[in-house]
């Protein structure tokens, strides 16, 4: 592992560059907050966001994926990023001089194969699921286009933007959830184990890698039908039935059977190449500038927190996601702390956004969890969009938790 220019403890908030350029109170209200360093987005997928303090808007509509830096023509080869409207084409240079003239330090939050515009214009590159269905929001990187854009952005982002840090988020492939559209999947009574085999993608380049009945085993078991006849649609009933009658397979691994090992080895081995080929780009570029990995160690996962069953010692940081249970979300980060190498820090990605309570106690009490679990730094989401009193009580939280 690289050691990078950080030392070993710190809390990263993260932001949105339309949270700072025109608001010149932000860089004064992050270090008020009790942390030292900003997750500045540099690449980011579309979104609606509240911009609760900004003197000039409260709501900003964000409607495709974006790079906050200038785009260079000769930078990129087929995929290009597309450049915002909705703020300046450097807005993440001018951010980041703000924040830097207030004493924080910047990392450059990287959003990867997340990216519905280049979906949208390269059906060929994205996620198809066992029935062909595509996931545009989702670029597959089984293709070689799709390592390789990941891999130029990672290089533009490190000499334009000169972060004093990387952050990979969705570095790996994207999965069947997803909320950037308004969802109307819940009905389906779909496990989270079918919600596991609807994210495997069976695009032209992924299907060749599995063994021959993977397909028909995936559509078999989210049809609750065998093999034989997975395209045979299940009898209906007109009338109410307990949804417990639709649980199929407790896990991935009963659903696939003995084609499981195999074609988790396939899933794995996406991320594994997609992360070292970027973490070797960056160290390349930008040999000193710590790496860190939005990762998950469940080997099935899909989405910003890509798989990493097996730990990655060329990067600096690893972080888990803590949005949910926090009991659940300690076992994550233990196990990712278990994968880390000696000197390799642990971050947990910490919600300050409902339905967590703006209550400082509460947090704090959720903090010192984490850390007992394994954290040795908060990264929090989101100072640009929580409410005064949410980033009063996270402030405080900060405090308390030690």
């Amino acid at each position: 592992m690289t050691v990078g220019k950080e030392s070993p403890l710190m809390n990263v908030a993260y932001l949105y560059p339309w949270d700072v350029v025109g608001d010149p109170s932000a860089p004064g209200r992050l270090a008020d907050l009790g942390v030292r360093t900003v997750a500045l987005a540099a690449s980011y997928h579309s979104t609606r966001a509240a911009t609760p303090y900004h003197p000039a808007h409260r709501v900003l509509d964000v409607s495709y994926p974006a790079l906050y830096l200038p785009v260079r023509p000769s930078s990129w080869s087929r995929l290009v990023p597309a450049t915002p409207t909705w703020t300046p084409a450097d807005a993440y240079l001018q951010a980041r001089d703000a924040l830097k003239a207030a004493g924080l330090q910047v990392h450059a939050w990287t959003v990867l194969t997340h990216n519905s515009h280049l979906g949208a214009t390269h059906p060929d590159l994205v996620v198809r699921n066992a029935f062909g269905d595509p996931y545009p929001y989702a670029l597959c990187p089984a293709h070689e286009d799709v390592i390789e854009y990941c891999e130029r952005l990672v290089r533009e982002i490190l000499e334009v933007a000169e972060p004093d840090g990387l952050i990979l988020e969705a570095c790996g492939p994207m999965g069947f959830g997803h909320q950037s559209i308004h969802e109307k999947t819940s009905g389906a009574d779909w496990t989270s184990t079918d919600s596991d085999l609807l994210s495997l993608c069976f695009c032209t380049s992924c299907a060749p890698r599995y063994p021959e009945p993977t397909r028909a085993t995936v559509r078999a078991a989210i049809d609750r039908t065998s093999p034989s006849n997975a395209t045979t649609p299940k009898p209906t009933s007109h009338t109410p039935a307990d949804t417990s009658s639709f649980n199929g397979p407790a896990t991935p691994e009963e659903a696939l059977g003995q084609l499981a090992d195999e074609v988790r080895a396939v899933r794995v081995a996406l991320s594994t190449t997609l992360r070292q080929r970027l973490i070797a780009a960056a160290r390349s570029t930008a040999a000193d500038v710590p790496i860190t990995l939005h990762a998950n160690p469940d080997p099935w996962a899909t989405g910003a927190f890509a798989p990493l069953p097996s730990g990655e010692p060329d990067a600096d940081v690893l972080v888990a996601n803590c949005w949910g249970d926090p009991a659940t979300d300690a076992t994550r980060l233990a196990r990712l702390k278990e994968l880390a190498t000696p000197g390799q820090r642990v971050g947990a990605y910490v919600l300050a956004l409902p339905p967590r309570p703006a209550d400082p106690e509460v947090l704090a009490d959720q903090l010192r969890t984490y850390a007992k679990a394994g954290a040795s730094e908060f990264h929090l989401y989101h100072a640009g969009l929580a409410s005064p009193p949410r980033l009063a009580a996270l402030a405080r939280a900060l405090r308390l938790h030690t």
